[in-house]
């Protein structure tokens, strides 16, 4: 079994929108990611993927936990060393159109960590941002121009080479497929499968796209309204799902021929709440087919309930 790359305990991470109202969008959270894993991460809009994916890379600082990065714990970390796990650990955006800054060429972009963490100069900063571009599917020529010359899946691998930029050992993928078209998501996560494999990578991936998940996951969290409710192996989750989220999730998965896969659909009545006023107990008691009294007042414990296999869930003592 590989060693732990990334630890995250207890986190948690709330926004003060007004005096008396708090969005807890990650809340309580704990989990950890191997080196060489791939990590999925999936949820409806809302359920603070995106922020968790953002608190971890230091976009954004905890409320309250701990992150362990080499079993460093980041948030005691002095300057100096803190600067060298952030180089370490980068994030490819959802949006490759609104995360470029489109006043720069492609290859400043790139660039860009190279610049701050003085990494080359000269001809040799400028291979550099050549072989990355190549690297990502690219020509050299495209170092040139600017995002707004490019398609969507294009600006994605612009996004993905400046994130390779500083030969980082961890990335969040935070939806990096969602905004493109579907016939170029695929060519994406082949290209970041293809670097993990080159480049010795571990990755965050978030998604909403339960399917995609499957095909580049190691293991799969679900997260709903800032709560984890069930991590496993990939394969185990879409065989055995045990937490009645997850199940309702997978059974919206359209398959290939309905009619040589039975599949009951589960469907959930009325929408999430607000986050700012989560329901007391289970969070998923105000949706759950199968809510008993006590979900509704105390929360779950989170539980190892099979080997490896965690879930939060008063169905299972």
């Amino acid at each position: 079994m590989s060693e732990t790359l990334l630890e995250v305990k207890n986190l948690k991470k709330y926004f003060q929108i007004k005096k008396d109202q708090t969005v807890k969008s990650v809340d309580d959270i704990s989990f950890y990611i191997r080196k060489g894993e791939t990590f999925g991460l999936v949820g409806e809009s809302g359920s603070g993927k995106s922020t968790l994916g953002k608190t971890i890379v230091g976009l954004q600082a905890p409320s309250e936990g701990n992150i362990f990065y080499n079993q460093q714990d980041v948030g005691t970390l002095d300057s100096k060393k803190k600067k060298l796990v952030n180089k370490e650990m980068q994030i490819i955006f959802q949006d490759p159109h609104a995360s470029l800054n489109p006043r720069m060429r492609v290859g400043d972009i790139i660039a860009e960590g190279i610049d701050a963490y003085k990494l080359a100069k000269g001809s040799e900063r400028q291979n550099r941002i050549y072989e990355l571009l190549e690297k990502v599917g690219l020509s050299p020529d495209h170092a040139k121009r600017y995002p707004h010359e490019f398609s969507g899946g294009q600006r994605q691998r612009i996004g993905i080479a400046r994130a390779l930029a500083v030969q980082p050992k961890f990335i969040v993928a935070d939806e990096p497929i969602s905004a493109l078209d579907v016939s170029i998501q695929a060519q994406v996560i082949n290209l970041l499968d293809d670097l993990k494999q080159q480049e010795g990578l571990t990755y965050l991936f978030i998604a909403h796209d339960l399917g995609m998940v499957k095909h580049i996951s190691d293991r799969i969290g679900v997260m709903y309204l800032g709560k984890m409710m069930e991590l496993c192996d990939s394969h185990e989750l879409f065989k055995n799902p045990l937490h009645p989220y997850t199940q309702a999730l997978l059974s919206a998965i359209p398959v290939a021929n309905p009619k040589a896969v039975k599949r009951e659909r589960i469907v959930l009545g009325g929408d999430p709440p607000s986050p700012v006023r989560p329901p007391k107990g289970c969070r998923f008691s105000t949706r759950c087919p199968h809510a008993m009294d006590i979900c509704h007042g105390q929360a779950p414990e989170w539980k190892e309930v099979q080997k490896d296999h965690w879930t939060a869930c008063h169905l299972y003592k």
